[in-house]
């Protein structure tokens, strides 16, 4: 009942504090094959196999033995792709001295 009620008033606004966690929550420990970064609107393969995870107030990315992108959840912006394979995650890259970084994870299924 309460799950619920609790989707019945999800907060909806990309802007906030809370939906942005929510979002990150949604893609905590998940697997990915590889992450691409968009350099000269050409899509580079900068990792492959890893997971994206969550530590304290901070949004991590995994892969290739080596975090690709470290952002604070307050400033993340996370989308799905339109064919759920994957995610693009954009903010203040704080691995890369704060540079404003958009990178897109793909998801491994298992079956």
């Amino acid at each position: 009942m309460f799950d619920k009620m609790k989707k019945l008033f999800k907060n909806k606004n990309p802007d906030s504090k809370a939906y942005k966690f929510e979002r990150a929550k949604a893609i905590n420990n998940k697997s990915i094959k590889y992450v691409t970064e968009r350099i000269n609107n050409i899509d580079e393969v900068v990792g492959r196999s890893g997971a994206i995870n969550i530590k304290g107030d901070e949004l991590i990315v995994l892969s290739s033995f080596d975090i690709e992108f470290r952002c604070k959840i307050e400033d993340l912006i996370a989308n799905d792709l339109m064919s759920l394979d994957g995610v693009v995650l954009s903010g203040h890259d704080l691995e890369h001295d704060g540079k404003f970084r958009t990178i897109i994870a793909y998801y491994s299924y298992y079956r």
